[in-house]
């Protein structure tokens, strides 16, 4: 049974989201070059990866010409944005209609697991299983692009409350799990010339093996 935050997103206020939020697969496209850098996709058999909750495909698609070898899966929630993204990206696996919060994953299936303005949307009761299944998915390493504050903080969401939340959701794996070392992070500034985001804060974190 879903939740009333997934009820939420996967309902007509989702559809509205999408609407507004198709992304910018060029801006993407740097935006992963940077932040992967580090991962070496390619090398060391480096070759598969998801990102979980992928909307209609805007980061799927950069992926996709970034790493043309890859093996990449997507995750989403919302139906319709789902089958816009299975038309755009055909040879991706999409797993359609699927919440984080209830995904099983195989253990260290992927070598990089993503989230990009996912986990700011997940209540805060919820997140330590994400947590878990982000880490049990993760072969190698996670990528994580959010809004990062200090401390926790809920942010009113288009005059709604209990939708958006900034935390440092790094550290809190960090802390969580020991395996876990930080090998990278950013800011993308949302008037970057080249790769312009959402004021984001990513961070690459990596299972020691």
């Amino acid at each position: 049974m879903r939740t009333e935050q997934e009820e939420h997103w996967a309902g007509p206020k989702g559809d509205a989201y999408h609407e507004r939020s198709p992304g910018d697969e060029r801006a993407n496209y740097h935006f992963f070059a940077m932040a992967l850098d580090k991962a070496n996709m390619g090398e060391r058999g480096m070759r598969t990866m998801i990102e979980l909750g992928a909307g209609t495909g805007a980061n799927i698609r950069a992926l996709v010409k970034r790493y043309p070898f890859a093996e990449i899966t997507a995750l989403e929630l919302h139906t319709g944005a789902a089958k816009i993204l299975k038309e755009r990206a055909p040879h991706v696996l999409v797993a359609a209609g699927v919440s984080v919060t209830d995904w099983e994953p195989l253990p260290k299936y992927w070598d990089v697991v993503i989230t990009k303005g996912l986990m700011i949307h997940i209540p805060p009761a919820d997140l330590p299983a994400v947590y878990d299944r982000i880490h049990t998915a993760a072969g190698r390493y996670i990528l994580l692009a959010e809004y990062y504050n200090p401390t926790p903080v809920e942010i009113p969401y288009r005059g709604e409350a209990n939708r958006l939340w900034k935390r440092d959701f790094a550290g809190e794996m960090l802390d969580r799990f020991p395996d876990l070392m930080l090998r990278d992070y950013g800011f993308a500034y949302h008037r970057d010339t080249e790769a312009p985001q959402d004021d984001l804060t990513w961070w690459l974190l990596e299972k020691s093996q």
